[in-house]
């Protein structure tokens, strides 16, 4: 919703920079796609290392 009133307030203010905005935020949206997606591979592969390391004391903690 503040993005919106965001974009609203550059639109009174400065209308063709609003709608280069409009018009090229789907484009930017999809050049930054593929970082998301090694983001969320590397996050889960860090979690999967993590989760190995710590098994040994938390097994041994649950004894």
């Amino acid at each position: 919703m503040v993005k919106f009133l965001l974009w609203c307030i550059l639109l009174v203010l400065c209308w063709p920079l609003a709608l280069l905005a409009l018009i090229a935020f789907p484009f930017v949206w999809l050049l930054l796609l593929p970082f998301r997606l090694v983001g969320i591979a590397v996050g889960g592969a860090l979690a999967l290392v993590t989760a190995i390391i710590f098994l040994p004391f938390r097994v041994l903690r649950a004894i």
